[in-house]
């Protein structure tokens, strides 16, 4: 048949046969160039075109978790949004017209009003958290590598040298502030509550709230007393101290012996010679180095508390918009910044399930902790992030809870003092150190025991940095088993 003679109807298919065939072909070649990308993005590192037998439900689920955040920030965020890059990064982004008052100095700029973070890295980070020791011990100093030799001396101020060629001079510095082995527990407490030191703690009645948790972290020299009771409690458990404030303990303390401390930093002889006055359980911070806007002695109370809380609920933290001062509830205003990188960070932290925030702007909220995703979604999310990092890296992904354990020890349970040097039974003669250091498995809630019967009694440690491979892991063993 000639194309004279074709119908109307019948050429006109004929003329959009070309078009049809170029539309498939294109199709194809999207679908190739598809299946090319997913085939480089499953490949072993080094070997192209082998293909890992990484499930693509991991990410799935990981994308559908990225969604879930992204609807947290939007419904808890206050004004925050979240932008999704792929299935682990995200940008969370302050609306235009944000008051960015810090002016960076180095870099010549204000503070961005947006952030890029990889959800996968942050939720490995801090769930592993929760199954570490953060209180520096001895059996840490004596598993590590040079811990003696190097580590130690980070720890010393004004030891005169960068390494502990004396150790004994370093053991008498550090001795008086290390337990044997680690004095607290995971999940020792099923609700803590971390009170920062802000202003705006004045401007709502937390009070009875905070002292409703079973353990209360607080900051530095900040007054419990009736003066400020129903802004920020009177319960008190736990105080990360800088160095300089250490010094100031004993007013702060008046006698009590029921709150333990934990310097955040150094110690010396003079810090040494105040710790010698107090009754109070005193410790080393042994945690990472966060590099992030969300810094200081508020976030490592949250790291600490991490380390020992199911829950934790944070107070008296500078996060709501619009807030361009720095201040304390306890002392006059100061002159700052509005820490827009730390806000952005600590409600990642909140759709993470790390934490719940509590400020003015929420205080009238109705305690609905949805938009937050399930511990189920966390845990699914996390085994997908586990499972990715282990491929990315060419790693076996069945090892367990000590996959990232760099270096093994083992040391005897029974071994070394509990705490402090001889010459302190005096000054603790009536302290409350059975509340912490002496407290028997037995008397811990069935979640921490259950956790430290599946860990086999292994002690997690970071070693440097936030690195998620670099554990120090130390077994609990009699020498005579």
């Amino acid at each position: 048949m000639t194309r004279a003679h074709l119908q109307p109807a019948a050429l006109a298919a004929a003329k959009r046969r070309p078009t049809v065939a170029l539309l498939l072909g294109l199709a194809l070649a999207f679908c190739l160039a598809v299946l090319s990308i997913q085939s480089s993005f499953f490949a072993a590192p080094g070997v192209p075109g082998r293909r890992l037998d990484l499930d693509a439900g991991d990410v799935r689920e990981l994308a559908g978790f990225q969604s879930r955040v992204q609807q947290c920030v939007a419904r808890r965020g206050l004004g925050l949004t979240a932008d999704i890059i792929d299935h682990c990064k995200l940008v969370l982004k302050f609306p235009e017209g944000t008051n960015s008052t810090w002016f960076n100095t180095q870099f010549k700029i204000f503070e961005p009003l947006e952030y890029k973070y990889d959800v996968c890295e942050t939720i490995l980070l801090w769930e592993q958290y929760r199954n570490m020791t953060t209180v520096l011990t001895r059996e840490y100093l004596d598993v590590r590598p040079d811990g003696w030799l190097d580590y130690a001396a980070k720890r010393i101020s004004q030891l005169g040298a960068d390494k502990c060629y004396n150790r004994t001079l370093c053991d008498e510095l550090l001795s008086i502030l290390l337990p044997a082995k680690p004095p607290f527990h995971p999940r020792q407490f099923a609700t803590c509550a971390v009170v920062g030191n802000s202003g705006d703690l004045l401007k709502t009645e937390f009070g009875q709230e905070i002292d409703a948790h079973d353990a209360v972290f607080r900051d530095n020299e900040a007054p419990v007393n009736k003066t400020y009771a129903k802004h920020v409690g009177l319960k008190r458990d736990f105080r990360l101290v800088v160095r300089g404030a250490a010094r100031n303990m004993a007013p702060i303390l008046k006698g009590s012996s029921d709150e333990a401390l934990i310097i955040k930093s150094l110690t010396h002889k003079e810090i040494n010679a105040v710790i010698k006055e107090l009754p109070n359980p005193v410790y080393l911070f042994q945690g990472i180095v966060l590099r992030r806007g969300a810094k200081g002695t508020g976030m490592k109370s949250i790291e600490l508390a991490l380390s020992m809380c199911d829950v934790i609920d944070m107070y008296g933290f500078t996060v709501d918009p619009g807030y361009t001062e720095w201040t304390r509830y306890f002392s006059p205003p100061r002159k700052g910044h509005n820490p827009l990188q730390g806000r952005a960070y600590y409600q990642l932290l909140e759709c993470l399930g790390v934490i719940r925030i509590h400020s003015p702007m929420r205080a009238q909220r109705v305690e609905d902790w949805s938009a937050i995703p399930s511990k189920e979604e966390i845990r699914r999310a996390h085994a997908a992030a586990f499972h990715l990092k282990k491929h990315e890296t060419g790693q076996p992904v069945e090892l367990g809870p000590f996959s990232n354990c760099k270096v093994w020890g083992t040391v005897d349970p029974d071994y070394g003092p509990v705490s402090g040097t001889s010459d302190m039974s005096e000054a603790r003669k009536n302290s409350n150190y059975s509340k912490w250091e002496l407290l028997p498995l037995e008397k811990l809630r069935r979640e921490a025991q259950e956790h430290y019967i599946q860990m086999g009694g292994v002690s997690l440690y970071k070693m440097d940095g936030n690195k998620l491979d670099d554990l120090v892991c130390v077994r609990h063993q009699h020498s005579s088993s």
